[in-house]
């Protein structure tokens, strides 16, 4: 896929603000045009087809997913427990308190997803690069079946997520201390002591 340009970037970041506050059913190119204060047909230029900006739209969340979560400054695993902790709760309140809108639209992409074999094709690999951080860090941590392990961690995280945003948590978000003490019971219960 080509770089994107501002245009591509404009049109992707409107679809994902309309998925969150519309929904699936309220992302259409002229929503995104009149959204974007873009002239009519503009993000048909983009993303020709519905498939097209749905693709847009993931590729797009990915990465600023990246962005909030801060994947790249994820703590070494040679560097214990106590970095995974404050890294992970750390990136889970960035996402519930500024960017509940994402994870939204993040939910209704993968909704969407389940229904739609070439958007899940997309979607899968926009979030490998998460699940192979994750991965990696459990293995660090000497984790003696990384997979089911990282599976354990990032559905914890994407549970408290979900159930803070979306869920009925929804107006109940826990602060950094609680959630650092849920991923250090976690961890407990993946590798004892």
């Amino acid at each position: 896929m080509p770089a994107p340009t501002s245009r591509s970037v404009l049109v992707a970041d409107t679809a994902l603000a309309l998925l969150a506050g519309r929904g699936m059913r309220g992302l259409t190119h002229r929503a995104v045009d009149e959204a974007a204060g873009l002239p009519h047909g503009s993000t048909s230029n983009v993303a020709r087809t519905r498939l097209a900006l749905l693709e847009l739209a993931v590729l797009r969340l990915a990465e600023r997913e990246a962005q909030v979560l801060a994947v790249a400054e994820m703590p070494d695993p040679r560097g214990g427990r106590d970095q995974l902790v404050d890294a992970l709760a750390l990136a889970v309140h960035r996402s519930l308190t500024g960017n509940r809108d994402l994870l939204i639209a993040r939910y209704e992409l993968a909704l969407e997803a389940t229904r739609r074999p070439e958007l899940r094709a997309h979607f899968d690999a926009a979030g490998a690069r998460f699940r192979e951080a994750a991965t990696a860090l459990v293995a660090g941590l000497g984790s003696p079946d990384p997979a089911r392990q990282a599976l354990s961690l990032v559905a914890w995280a994407d549970g408290v997520m979900f159930s803070c945003a979306a869920g009925s948590f929804h107006a109940d978000l826990p602060g950094p201390d609680a959630l650092r003490a849920g991923v250090r019971e976690l961890l407990r219960g993946m590798f004892g002591d």
